[in-house]
C-alpha cells in the first residue's frame, strides 16, 4: 500500500529500549523534530521513513519487515554505514559547518577517511530514496527533513519523477566562505542533493538567503530572493517558522508527573527569582558562556546574591564524538566554579542537572522569571518560544541574536551578542529587574509570536509550498 503523503527523518517518531526483563519496547522517540511532526501527522495517513538508530531499533525493525508501527516504516541499515554517515558526516561536518563550528587552525582536515564517510553519507541518503520511491504514491508529497538527508531528494528525483518533493533545514545555513571548507565536490554534492527538491524550507530568511547565495557562488545558479535556478530546473525557497502546538504543550504539563514536579522546584527557588536555561550540552548551545555571563553578574553586581537562583538543564548529547565529552566537562567544572566562589549557607548559586528529565524541564518554564537561550546559532530554538508559553506569571527572554527565533520574538526579548559575556551578563540584570508588570505583558506577546505557525500549520506550509511549484513536478537532467 502506497500513500500521499511521506516524512523522512533520520530519527523517527519511535525508538525502541530493552525493558528490565530483556524485552524490546517501544518509546516515543526524542527531539524537537520528532515532537514538532508527531504533532503535526497525529490523525493523518501519512507514512514517515526513518533509521534505526540502535541495536533494539535494528532487532525491532527487522521482525516487522521495516513496518515498527502503523505509518512507521525504520529502515535496518549496516551500523557501520551508519556511523561513518551520521557520527563522520551529519554530526561531525555537516553540523560544525552550519554551526560555524571549527576551531579552523586545526580543523577540518579533509582525507581518504573523510572520503570513506562520504560514500557512507551517499549510500545511507540513498536507502532512503529508495524506501520512499516504493512507498509513495504516483504524484504524492514527500518532506524530506534536515542536514542527514541532504542528498535524498535528488536521488529520490531520479528514481520517481513524478513525486513533489520537499527539503526542509532545521539548521542554520552557513555563509558561502564557511559553506566552501568542504571540499569542492562535496559542496557541490549537497547543493545538488538539496536542489532535486521542488521547494527548499528553513526557519528563518537569513538562512534561506545564506544558502541561494551557496548556490550561486558554488554552482553558478541564478538565484532570487524566492527560487534558485539550475539545470533548466527552479527549486522554491521558502521560509516556516516553527512554532509551538500551545494547547498540546499546556495539556502535557497539566500530567501528574509535571506538576509533581513544582513542589520540589519552589522548595528550591524559595523567595529568589528563578533564572532557567534548558539545553543538550551541544556545541552551539553555548552554555559555557552563558555559565560564565551569570557568574560576572554575580560578580559585578552582589546585590543579586541570595536573591537568584539558576537552574541550568544541560542534558548530555552526542557523546560519541570527543568535542561533546570534553564540553560537558566544560560546563560541569564552570558550574562548580561559580558554587565554589559565591555559595553561602542555604543558597546555591547554581542547579546544574545533567539527567535527562522533560517533565521537571516542563514544570520549570512555569516558574521561570527570566530564561536564557544563548546559542551561537541556532535554526530556530524551541526552547525560547515553549518558555512564555507555559510561564504562570510571566517571563523575561534573554536571547541571542543568532538564534532564527531572533527574527519572530526579538522585539520583546533582551537580544545579546552570544559571544559577548559582559553584554549577556548586563542583560541578566535587566530581565532581573524588569517589572512584573513589564515581564507579563512582553510574555504575552512573546507567546503570541511563538504559537503563530504551530506544527499541524508549519507541516501545511510546506505541502502548500510543493502545491506552488506549479502544475508538473520537474525532472533531472540524466547523471553524466
Amino acid at each position: 500500500m502506497t500513500a500521499s503523503l511521506l516524512l523522512a527523518s533520520n530519527r523517527g517518531p519511535l525508538a525502541h529500549v530493552e525493558d528490565e526483563q530483556g524485552a524490546v519496547v517501544a518509546r516515543r522517540g526524542g527531539g524537537g523534530l520528532v515532537s514538532a511532526m508527531s504533532a503535526a501527522l497525529e490523525g493523518s495517513d501519512a507514512v514517515w521513513v526513518c533509521a534505526a538508530l540502535n541495536d533494539a531499533d535494528r532487532w525491532a525493525s527487522r521482525a516487522v519487515d521495516g513496518h515498527v508501527a502503523p505509518g512507521v516504516q525504520m529502515l535496518d541499515l549496516d551500523p557501520v554505514t551508519f556511523d561513518r554517515a551520521y557520527n563522520g558526516v551529519a554530526n561531525a561536518t555537516l553540523w560544525f559547518v552550519s554551526h560555524l563550528l571549527y576551531d579552523l587552525p586545526s580543523a577540518p582536515v579533509f582525507d581518504a577517511r573523510s572520503q570513506r564517510e562520504w560514500d557512507a553519507y551517499r549510500a545511507y541518503d540513498d536507502a532512503f530514496a529508495a524506501a520512499l520511491a516504493e512507498a509513495a504514491a504516483p504524484g504524492a508529497s514527500v518532506l524530506v527533513q534536515d542536514y542527514h538527508l541532504a542528498l535524498t531528494p535528488r536521488q529520490l528525483r531520479h528514481r520517481r519523477p513524478d513525486l513533489r518533493i520537499g527539503h526542509f533545514s532545521h539548521t542554520p545555513w552557513a555563509p558561502p566562505e564557511y559553506f566552501c571548507l568542504l571540499p569542492d565536490d562535496v559542496a557541490r554534492e549537497v547543493l545538488l542533493g538539496m536542489l532535486g527538491a521542488d521547494a527548499v524550507g528553513f526557519h528563518a530568511p537569513r538562512w534561506a538567503a545564506a544558502f541561494g547565495r551557496c548556490c550561486a557562488e558554488v554552482l553558478g545558479a541564478a538565484v532570487t530572493p524566492d527560487a534558485v535556478m539550475y539545470e533548466g530546473r527552479t527549486t522554491r525557497l521558502s521560509v516556516h517558522p516553527l512554532g509551538v502546538d500551545a494547547a498540546g504543550l499546556r495539556e502535557r504539563s497539566a500530567q501528574p508527573d509535571v506538576q509533581g514536579r513544582l513542589p520540589g522546584l519552589r522548595e528550591l527557588v524559595g523567595d529568589c527569582q528563578l533564572l532557567l536555561r534548558i539545553d543538550r550540552t551541544e556545541l552551539s548551545k553555548n552554555i559555557v558562556r552563558g555559565l560564565e555571563a551569570y557568574r560576572e553578574l554575580l560578580r559585578t553586581r552582589p546585590e543579586w546574591r541570595r536573591k537568584v537562583v539558576h537552574l541550568a538543564f544541560a542534558y548530555p548529547s552526542r557523546h560519541d564524538l570527543p568535542e561533546y565529552r570534553e564540553y560537558t566537562a566544560a560546563v560541569q567544572r564552570v558550574a562548580r566554579e561559580v558554587n565554589e566562589e559565591y555559595a553561602e549557607d542555604g543558597w546555591l548559586p547554581i542547579h546544574l542537572e545533567v539527567r535527562d528529565d522533560f517533565a521537571r524541564s516542563l514544570a520549570a518554564y512555569a516558574l521561570a522569571d527570566v530564561l536564557v537561550v544563548n546559542p551561537l546559532r541556532d535554526g530556530m530554538n524551541l526552547v525560547a518560544k515553549e518558555g512564555p508559553v507555559l510561564s504562570e506569571r510571566g517571563v523575561s527572554l534573554v536571547l541571542s541574536r543568532h538564534a532564527g527565533a531572533a527574527d519572530e520574538l526579538g522585539a520583546h526579548a533582551h537580544l545579546v551578542n552570544p559571544f559577548d559575556v559582559s553584554q549577556t551578563a548586563a542583560a541578566l540584570h535587566q530581565a532581573l529587574s524588569t517589572s512584573a508588570t513589564v515581564r507579563a505583558r512582553r510574555s504575552l506577546q512573546l507567546a503570541e509570536a511563538a504559537t503563530a505557525l504551530p506544527p499541524a500549520a508549519w507541516l501545511a506550509a510546506q505541502v502548500g509550498a510543493l502545491a506552488a511549484r506549479g502544475a508538473k513536478p520537474q525532472r533531472l537532467d540524466p547523471e553524466p
